[in-house]
């Protein structure tokens, strides 16, 4: 494939910058960035419904959707079950208000899953540095607790977070 527009160009190179900082990056940081993926394709979407534009809207709906899907998928009960539980069951309703909004021309639906969505975010966030440092330090002495392999051309992270 040849690039020839900017605008193009641009994009690919930033594909390309973030593929390259999620294949060494740690489950924080991969989290982070899934996190932020939903708020940016959910944003995406209600744009798209503001402007009337159909295929642009299914498209993020449908990427946020695989994200948030990913997210669920790779939840890990064994070190806290009740946590990963409930973070299940926000995930199951978020993905049932995306399915609505498949369907509607509403950013209603949208606004509810960012609702649910949005106290998970801000506990990610808040999460103090030296908590992370300490996270890091025990994976790094068991580097089998935690394996990604990130798939480019998939866009997800293969491993549990």
């Amino acid at each position: 494939m040849f690039i020839t527009k900017p605008q193009d160009m641009m994009k690919e190179y930033r594909k390309a910058s973030v593929n390259a900082e999620l294949a060494v990056a740690d489950p924080y940081t991969i989290t982070k960035a899934l996190f932020q993926g939903v708020f940016e394709r959910l944003g995406q979407a209600k744009g798209a419904i503001a402007r009337g534009d159909l295929a642009e809207k299914a498209q993020r709906i449908a990427s946020a959707q695989a994200i948030i899907q990913h997210l669920k998928d790779t939840l890990d009960p064994s070190h806290a079950p009740e946590i990963a539980h409930n973070l299940a069951l926000i995930y199951d309703f978020m993905l049932d208000k995306l399915a609505e909004a498949t369907i509607e021309m509403s950013p209603q639906p949208i606004d509810d899953a960012l609702r649910a969505f949005m106290p998970i975010k801000e506990a990610w966030d808040s999460i103090p540095l030296s908590a992370i440092k300490e996270a890091q330090s025990k994976m790094r002495q068991n580097a089998e607790h935690f394996q990604h392999n990130y798939d480019p051309d998939n866009k997800l992270i293969d491993g549990a977070v």
